[in-house]
C-alpha cells in the first residue's frame, strides 16, 4: 500500500510537469490566457503553466508566404485579365494576431485577394505591364497598413502572372509589329538622307576635280568586267564632253 501511494503520488507529479511545462522554440511565442483573460505572449524556451488554469496559443514569427490564386480583374480601360500574386508578411504582436482576429492567415488572404482586384481593376493595362513595382508597392502599403492592428506586418508584395486574353495579345503583337515596321522605315529613311548627303559632297569634289570622274569610270568598267557575262565597249570621256546638247 505505502509503495503503490507513492506511486500515486509519483505518477500525479510527473503528469502535472507534463502540463505545466512547455517549450517554445526560438521563432515561436505563446500567447497565454488566465482563466480566459490574456497575461501576455512568452518564449521562447522554457515556461510554465498552471494545469487547468492556463492555456496557450503558440504562434510562429518567422516570415509567411501566402499564394494569392488568379483574380479575375477588369482594367480601367475595360480590359478583362486575371493576375495572381504572392505575400511575405510576419507576425510582430504575437497578442493582437490572436486576439483581434478569429483566423489571420485567412483575413490576411482574403484582404490581399479584395486589394489586388481593386489596385490593379484602377489602372490601365499598360501600368500593369510596364510599371509592375508601382503596383506592387500600392498593394503592400494598403495591406501593411490595414493589417496592422491585427500585429501583422507585411514584407513584400509580387505580383506574379498576369493571364491576357487571346484577343489581346495578338492586338498587342499587331501593336508590336507596326512599332518595328515605323522603326524600319525611320531608320531606311535616314540612310537614304546620310546617303544624299554623302553623294552631294561627292559631285561636289568631281566636280572640282575631273580626274576623279576619269577614276571613277575606270573603277566602274573593272567592275562590270569581272562579270564576265557583259560586253563592255569603253568610250573615252573626252569624246563625250563633245557631245552638246540641242539648244
Amino acid at each position: 500500500m505505502p509503495f503503490s501511494g507513492i506511486g500515486i503520488i509519483i505518477a500525479i507529479v510527473v503528469l502535472f510537469l507534463v502540463a505545466a511545462l512547455k517549450i517554445l522554440r526560438e521563432y515561436e511565442r505563446g500567447v497565454v490566457f488566465r482563466l480566459g483573460r490574456v497575461i501576455g505572449a512568452k518564449g521562447p524556451g522554457l515556461i510554465i503553466l498552471i494545469p487547468i488554469i492556463d492555456r496557450m496559443v503558440k504562434t510562429s514569427l518567422r516570415v509567411l508566404v501566402l499564394d494569392v490564386p488568379n483574380q479575375d480583374v477588369i482594367t480601367f480601360d475595360n480590359v478583362s485579365i486575371k493576375v495572381n500574386a504572392v505575400v511575405y508578411f510576419r507576425v510582430v504582436d504575437p497578442v493582437k494576431a490572436i486576439i483581434e482576429v478569429e483566423d489571420f492567415l485567412y483575413a490576411t488572404s482574403q484582404l490581399a485577394q479584395t486589394t489586388l482586384r481593386s489596385v490593379c481593376g484602377g489602372v490601365e493595362l499598360d501600368t500593369i505591364l510596364a510599371h509592375r513595382d508601382k503596383i506592387n508597392n500600392e498593394i503592400q502599403s494598403i495591406l501593411d497598413e490595414q493589417t496592422d492592428p491585427w500585429g501583422i506586418k507585411v514584407i513584400s508584395v509580387e505580383v506574379k502572372h498576369i493571364d491576357l486574353p487571346q484577343e489581346m495579345q495578338r492586338a498587342m503583337a499587331r501593336q508590336a509589329e507596326a512599332e518595328r515596321d515605323r522603326r524600319a522605315k525611320v531608320i531606311n529613311a535616314e540612310g537614304e538622307f546620310q546617303a544624299s548627303k554623302r553623294l552631294s559632297e561627292a559631285a561636289e569634289i568631281i566636280s572640282a576635280h575631273p580626274q576623279a570622274l576619269q577614276l571613277r569610270y575606270l573603277q566602274t568598267l573593272v567592275e562590270m568586267s569581272s562579270e564576265g557575262s557583259t560586253t563592255i565597249i569603253p568610250l573615252p570621256l573626252d569624246l563625250l564632253s563633245l557631245v552638246k546638247k540641242p539648244e
